[in-house]
């Protein structure tokens, strides 16, 4: 379905990866994102692929960690979702804190639930133009919900 052609449009990406899900954090990550305002409009459950994975991080093919991103992400189920709202990539990355949890401030999702580098508990597009190449390969059309919030008068202006 196609997006809303205003700003409330704009879709990420995310991932809860397997540390996530092992960990039994999927609810509290989620209502993180419900309650900032955002609209989840796509999600399921899967284990990817090593050729899947291979492909969404293809930007970091031939880096020392490539290998072993490959395999943990391969390695167990992750919760794929796309997210929609104004400003909703740059925002989600704000909310996920650093890259490396070490440097993530209290408040962040990586900062109050991540402690290792190689495990910091969720993808997330940096980008729209990411956003759009990472939905395409995680999700078909079909699979994605353009539907109307009762509250949406409470969120937006």
């Amino acid at each position: 379905m196609a997006a809303h052609l205003d700003e409330r449009g704009e879709r990420s990406f995310v991932m809860l990866k397997p540390e996530a899900v092992q960990r039994g954090l999927v609810a509290d990550l989620i209502q993180r994102f419900e309650k900032k305002g955002f609209k989840l409009i796509g999600m399921k459950m899967q284990v990817p692929s090593v050729g899947h994975v291979e492909a969404h991080y293809d930007e970091h093919r031939g880096k020392k960690f490539f290998e072993g991103l490959v395999k943990y992400m391969s390695s167990g189920p992750v919760i794929p979702m796309v997210w929609q709202g104004k400003g909703v990539v740059a925002t989600v990355r704000r909310m996920l804190g650093e890259t490396d949890p070490a440097n993530s401030s209290p408040g962040t999702i990586r900062g109050d639930f991540a402690i290792d580098l190689g495990r910091n508990m969720v993808h997330a597009s940096d980008s729209v133009e990411t956003a759009k190449r990472e939905i395409k390969l995680w999700f078909k059309d079909e699979e994605l919900f353009d539907w109307e919030r009762a509250v949406e008068s409470s969120v937006y202006e």
